[in-house]
């Protein structure tokens, strides 16, 4: 990905440098934030690879970056974070490419009733409650079945955690894949589209 925005820059401009922060492993964003400082950054733009609003998705990024500045004083780099994008084109249209390629596996007489089923990270109903994440993902969904002409479709969730007690969004991607199977239903496309990149998470739950 850092390749990919570095190659996309070269070539469309602005030519600016591009750094990586992550929140829970390395390079980590305090380390991330000194070497900016250290390069004599002054602004910059926050990147959050996540396309939902959400705490864990949004806020909590931003207090994530807040606690990088802090050590740094009056030498820390202003940071900007761009908008969720669960709605541009430039995140819709790939995931319509893909469930397409997906849907193209399938008999030209079979596509038209493949379901699609969307899948993104369930969280607590006490989060979801205060924010948009599901009403954006709602609508992502509805803009990548229209764009990629799905006729059957639904959101889903996946990688619950927590104790069982706790309310969190449903159904579960297992569940709906139960229940189109007790309905007679043999195909399905599972689409993650809470995600950007297939990394452990996703590949565990999924397959």
């Amino acid at each position: 990905l850092l390749a990919a925005v570095r190659g996309e820059l070269a070539r469309r401009g602005p030519r600016l440098p591009v750094y990586w922060g992550n929140r829970n492993w390395h390079p980590l964003l305090t380390d991330t934030l000194r070497q900016m400082a250290d390069d004599g950054v002054k602004r910059a733009i926050a990147f959050v690879t996540s396309a939902f609003s959400s705490y864990s998705g949004c806020r909590q990024y931003r207090e994530n970056i807040a606690a990088a500045r802090a050590p740094l004083g009056d030498r820390a780099p202003e940071v900007d974070k761009i908008r969720v994008f669960f709605n541009h084109p430039g995140f819709v249209r790939p995931m319509a490419a893909n469930v397409r390629r997906a849907l193209e596996r399938f008999s030209a007489g079979e596509r038209s009733d493949v379901p699609v089923l969307f899948t993104a990270h369930s969280i607590p109903t006490s989060m979801a409650d205060g924010c948009r994440y599901v009403a954006q993902l709602q609508e992502a969904c509805r803009l990548v079945a229209a764009e990629a002409a799905v006729g059957e479709w639904r959101l889903v969730y996946q990688s619950r955690s927590g104790p069982p007690t706790q309310p969190w969004l449903e159904p579960d991607v297992g569940d709906a894949v139960r229940e189109l199977h007790g309905r007679g239903g043999r195909r399905v496309v599972v689409a993650p589209i809470g995600f950007i990149s297939d990394h452990m998470e996703v590949l565990y739950d999924l397959d």
